[in-house]
């Protein structure tokens, strides 16, 4: 995996020391763009430990994170006699999910829930047990797992809806503020350490006096910043007059083109 780049503030690097003493999942909530998913991977590169992942969708059930039973494949194979050996064993049709395989491992690792927030309501309350006790057993074959080690688990949500108390009561939670200019700058410098002190001071402003424009459908996050300053620096752009140069690469909306257009 390409080394990541990723500066933790101190308040964020307490919360995670937060979770793994108490050994509670970190929740963390901030708008897109401000590094909570990237979180996982950077400690998972930090500590050198195998991270897990689950990209929760709108369809995702709990369990999904333990372990899946492809019972379709497992009919499907019953029909040619050269696969009743593999049919006979049902654990050929069970695949550990990302909390399984955490589970199953005889070391610490980091498992990411992202985006808990896209699935059902109940979806964070059916993962309660599970993460308190960290074991669950495998229905079709009466097989126990229970984690040797507990990961450190990394929850993220764009708090597209409210998630319940009892779950909110089990986690720590983090707020990722976006990083005031101070901390891009820091930011930037992981990414491009050698950037000109003038084309960083005038993107910084340009960017800002965006991000301040207060009914912009979506605002450039942090990550179309360093894409924005990528190509600013491969052509040489200077940032000089009104013209905001390669702008499709902080605007992602036809309205809020219009509305930069006159306020900056």
């Amino acid at each position: 995996m390409k080394k990541i780049q990723y500066i933790i503030s101190p308040e964020l690097r307490e919360a995670v020391k937060v979770s793994e003493i108490t050994g509670r999942p970190l929740l963390l909530r901030g708008e897109p763009g401000t590094g909570k998913t990237l979180l996982a991977y950077a400690i998972a590169q930090e500590k050198n430990l195998p991270i897990f992942e689950w990209h929760v969708k709108s369809y995702s059930k709990a369990l999904d994170g333990l372990y899946t039973y492809d019972a379709i494949a497992r009919l499907n194979d019953s029909r040619f006699s050269e696969n009743l050996e593999k049919v006979k064993n049902i654990e050929n049709y069970i695949e550990l999910g990302a909390l399984g395989k955490a589970f199953s491992l005889d070391g610490p690792s980091v498992v990411l829930i992202d985006e808990i927030d896209k699935a059902d309501l109940e979806f964070p309350n059916d993962l309660l047990l599970e993460l308190d006790q960290m074991e669950f057993v495998i229905i079709e074959t009466g097989k126990k797992i229970k984690a040797k080690y507990r990961p450190l688990t990394i929850i993220t949500s764009n708090n597209e809806k409210e998630l319940p108390d009892a779950f909110l009561r089990r986690c720590i939670f983090h707020y990722i503020s976006f990083p005031d200019p101070e901390f891009m700058k820091q930011i930037v410098f992981t990414h491009f350490p050698n950037i000109d002190d003038e084309l960083l001071k005038n993107a910084l402003e340009i960017f800002y006096k965006i991000r301040n424009i207060s009914d912009l459908k979506k605002k450039p996050s942090t990550s179309e910043f360093i894409d924005w300053l990528q190509v600013l620096i491969l052509e040489k752009e200077k940032l000089t007059g009104n013209r905001i140069p390669f702008v499709g690469a902080l605007i992602k909306n036809e309205d809020d083109l219009k509305n930069i257009s006159y306020r900056i």
